[in-house]
């Protein structure tokens, strides 16, 4: 059962509200969970937009449209899903690294003008995660 929001909502209750909504959304769905979990900030339209679609309560717009504070709890994640991200990046990073710098010269992967979509692929041994990442390059410059 959901639980009654008394007052103003704060990032947790927007947050549970939109993630049990996201299905009927029609935005993407990993830019929607990490936009409605604090990390990336709604354009102000988009927070309106998704208020008065959900009818959120008042203060909705405000706390979604807030520039996010990426602060992680934890260097070493416990989390199986979060843990194995880690693992990949710790393992493959300086290779994905060298890769993208072969391709687009000496620069880096964008996490903000970036895009990210899962799906499943199914496979003989078991379905996989297919997860693909999608950043603008740019280029180091030299002051």
């Amino acid at each position: 059962m959901d639980k009654m929001i008394v007052g103003e909502p704060d990032r947790d209750d927007l947050t549970a509200m939109i993630l049990r909504a996201k299905k009927r959304v029609g935005m993407s769905p990993v830019w929607l969970h990490s936009a409605a979990t604090g990390m990336n900030a709604f354009p102000e339209d988009d927070s309106r937009a998704l208020a008065d679609l959900l009818g959120l309560p008042d203060g909705a717009v405000e706390i979604l449209a807030e520039s996010p504070l990426k602060i992680w709890d934890q260097s070493d994640p416990t989390d199986p899903y979060i843990y194995r991200l880690h693992e990949i990046v710790g393992v493959c990073g300086t290779t994905i690294r060298a890769l993208i710098n072969e391709e687009f010269g000496n620069g880096i992967m964008s996490a903000i003008d970036f895009s990210m979509h899962l799906e499943r692929g199914p496979h003989p041994r078991g379905d996989r995660v297919r997860l693909t990442m999608s950043g603008k390059c740019f280029a180091y410059s030299s002051w």
